[in-house]
């Protein structure tokens, strides 16, 4: 199974690395830290160094009930970070974290290689033919509604049914706007509940039938720290359990606020599984 990455392919025979960087004051976890492009510098520098396979910048927080912000307050955010990393540590895959279509085709002018978008093209309808018109991979995430209604947003018939349903007919529709390079994101803490997380990731071996690459999201999440009865910083050890549990389900991509830990679990899992 491969990307193509602006005439390279990725080959996930050995699943990779996506380290989160955001750039907003109000991330559930790291909001505010990398308000400078020292502190933006050192931390890029710390994820390549620790194995990340791919820098995924986001400039909108997307936790449940966060505020909208101007698309020109988000490419302020976002824009000078990337051209920092393509300039500092050109040789690094950069995604943008963005449902906007403009922040999306600007972000891939500056260097951006990936769109990462939560919405999977519901939440702007330029956003398939923007990406098409670029040729670079998309990420196509499920969630419900937006982040600041999309917890109201959790009555399913079935969780897993449903959200291969959304796949199905999403990954048609990009598809049919030319978009080739697709990898798909079941979405764990946008619109369900603790228990529909615990069941979509049980149930993760369903989504291989797209024969797309899987990226899972669950870093310090929620899902964690309120079963953990913890807080956000105090949640790497549960998100290393579940980052080889999703391994083991065929997960291909980590998307990890700690990077060092998630390619520990790949180097383990892959002794287990070949």
């Amino acid at each position: 199974m491969t990307i193509n990455l602006r005439g390279k392919l990725m080959n996930f025979s050995v699943p990779k690395i996506m380290g989160i960087l955001n750039i907003t004051p109000d991330s559930f976890y790291d909001g505010g830290r990398y308000n400078s492009k020292e502190k933006i510098q050192i931390q890029i520098e710390k994820m390549i160094i620790s194995g990340a396979d791919i820098v995924d910048v986001g400039g909108y927080s997307s936790r449940p009930g966060a505020k909208d912000i101007s698309i020109e307050d988000e490419l302020n955010r976002v824009i000078p970070v990337i051209e920092i990393i393509k300039k500092k540590f050109p040789e690094t895959i950069v995604s943008i974290d963005t449902f906007r279509s403009r922040v999306a085709s600007e972000a891939i002018i500056s260097g951006a290689d990936i769109v990462n978008d939560i919405s999977g093209g519901n939440l702007d309808s330029n956003m398939f033919e923007t990406v098409s018109k670029h040729k670079v991979p998309y990420i196509l995430m499920h969630m419900r509604g937006n982040p600041e209604n999309m917890m109201s947003k959790t009555n399913y018939e079935n969780v897993t049914k449903d959200v291969c349903k959304y796949f199905s007919e999403r990954v048609d529709k990009a598809h049919s706007h030319g978009i080739n390079d697709i990898i798909i994101d079941p979405g764990f803490g946008f619109s369900k509940t603790t228990q529909q997380n615990y069941e979509l990731l049980n149930n993760l071996e369903f989504f291989k039938e797209f024969q797309r690459p899987i990226i899972i999201g669950i870093s310090r999440k929620s899902m964690i720290y309120k079963t953990l009865n913890t807080t956000p910083d105090k949640a790497l050890n549960g998100s290393s359990v579940l980052h080889t549990i999703s391994l083991m389900k065929g997960a291909n991509i980590l998307r990890t606020h700690d990077v060092k830990e998630a390619v520990e679990c790949v180097k383990i899992v892959s002794q287990l599984i070949g």
